[in-house]
């Protein structure tokens, strides 16, 4: 089956915890954070691009080559590729579960490819997304106090986190809006708290993929905490005031409202616009790359 699961939202939210839980079904083995697919994405857009602009006198015009086969193409050999190396990955994790199991999914945690939910739909055109949505305020706390476990700062101040925060889960709202509840569903951070059978349960429907309380056995303790002091107060006064009032609102708004089932067309027009957008900036940042390159070369020639 070429259908991953990607779960997505802010970094902070339980995108680490959600994974290693799904991970433990018979069927679905988690994979470290990936990053690079998102911006692979947008490689494969923009070498498509380059595919067919002189129409039938280049290959992929010439052979009927569609975006979206050119796409699916270069998603199966990704998915291909992850489950030939499964049992490498499981080595070097010593994991303890029987080498056995099918395992024919694999789900991906990367909080970035919540910017990245239209090329990962494009490459893996039956993949389903999981949005976690957590309050802000605690998502801010987390990851102020990231360097705790990390070592490395995921933020440096206040607002930045708001702000992070914000940028990502507004541009899973929009894919949920974009394409639907069969697609992008999302989950609140608390059910996974408060009734973990039961949001364990619901993900699992969503997936398609039989209930399995191994999943559960993450939840018995902390995984990947920023262990956050109990006293720790985060209210710095240089925070701009209306950027948490827009997050907070934001965080509040979504609490009260039901996601709807239905995919909006316009809004994933909306997307498709936005990343098209990007893959023609990328295009003419590289073709200004490759004119400076030249005439670096030139002067370098005419001093020798």
């Amino acid at each position: 089956m070429n259908k991953p699961i990607f779960i997505v939202g802010s970094p902070r939210s339980g995108t680490s915890i959600l994974t290693w839980c799904l991970g433990q079904h018979a069927n679905i083995f988690p994979v470290p954070e990936s990053n690079w697919m998102g911006e692979f994405g947008l490689s494969v857009a923009a070498s498509y691009q380059i595919g067919v602009a002189r129409g039938d006198r280049t290959i992929l015009s010439a052979m009927d080559i569609s975006r979206e086969e050119f796409f699916a193409n270069f998603g199966r050999s990704i998915n291909d590729l992850i489950l030939h190396h499964r049992l490498d990955l499981e080595k070097k994790r010593k994991t303890t579960r029987p080498s056995t199991e099918p395992k024919m999914r694999w789900v991906d945690g990367t909080p970035e490819y919540s910017l990245h939910i239209y090329a990962l739909r494009k490459l893996f055109p039956e993949a389903v997304f999981i949005h976690v949505l957590r309050d802000v305020r605690e998502v801010v706390r987390s990851m102020l106090n990231f360097h705790r476990v990390a070592g490395t700062h995921l933020v440096q101040n206040e607002e930045q986190a708001y702000k992070y925060w914000l940028r990502m889960v507004k541009a899973c709202v929009q894919a949920e809006r974009a394409y639907g509840s069969e697609v992008v569903h999302r989950l609140s951070y608390t059910a996974l708290t408060d009734d973990p059978e039961g949001a364990i349960r619901s993900l699992l429907e969503f997936v398609g993929e039989p209930y399995s309380a191994k999943c559960l056995d993450p939840l018995s303790r902390r995984i990947n905490s920023s262990n956050v002091p109990s006293d720790f107060v985060a209210e710095d006064p240089a925070t701009d005031p209306r950027v948490v009032r827009d997050a907070t609102n934001l965080y509040a708004n979504l609490q009260e409202m039901t996601q709807s089932a239905e995919a909006s067309s316009a809004i994933a027009d909306e997307i498709e616009a936005a990343f098209t957008e990007r893959v023609r900036h990328m295009a003419a940042v590289e073709k200004q790359l490759k004119k400076a390159m030249l005439m670096i070369q030139t002067l370098e020639k005419a001093r020798s």
